[in-house]
């Protein structure tokens, strides 16, 4: 990788997903897709019927989202277009192949954006709640594979990392501003 920087399309704000006007937000669905606590809970709840039913839908046809993967609904009540749905890993122990399917979820999410035309597209801090994946190696992950994939890519316009709290807002503040090639080799 040459001289590699951070993406001036990578942007970090501190809000609620659910109220974000973008082309996308990525929901840290379960496998099962029908809802949950976190942010899940939060997006089915704000967007209404119309997401659970299409995840109904993709259930049927598919039997849910396996860990990695990502899918796409509509976004009901949301100001944004769509919601794209992806499995994180719960973490064990780091050796269960963890971070690379943590990577999984946001490759697998930029494509899908991508293959829908997606401009704009924000993300949660994706396994860091109740699947108590390590926040600061979760946000390095989230930040190297979005970067990577943006170098290759220039149809996406802007990709937004969101923090609801204050800590996961702080280690990606601090990961973002002192920004290394060395770090992410």
């Amino acid at each position: 990788m040459d001289n590699k920087q951070l993406d001036t399309r990578i942007k970090l704000v501190k809000d609620d997903i659910t109220k974000l006007k973008v082309d996308a937000i990525v929901n840290a669905a379960n496998n099962s897709l029908l809802g949950g606590g976190g942010v899940d809970g939060a997006i089915h709840k704000a967007g209404g019927r119309q997401i659970l039913d299409e995840c109904v839908e993709i259930r049927s046809r598919q039997g849910g989202c396996k860990t990695g993967e990502a899918v796409i609904t509509s976004s009901g009540k949301l100001p944004a277009k769509y919601v794209i749905h992806t499995v994180g890993p719960v973490w064990q122990d780091g050796n269960n192949g963890e971070e690379e399917l943590l990577a999984s979820c946001y490759i697998n999410s930029l494509k899908l954006a991508v293959e829908n035309e997606v401009k704009t597209i924000a993300f949660p801090n994706i396994s860091t709640g109740v699947y108590r994946f390590p926040k600061r190696q979760a946000a390095e992950i989230a930040i190297k594979e979005v970067n990577k994939f943006l170098s290759t890519n220039d149809t996406l316009e802007e990709v937004i990392f969101v923090c609801f709290g204050d800590e996961n807002f702080s280690i990606y503040g601090e990961m973002i501003i002192s920004y290394s090639p060395e770090v992410f080799l």
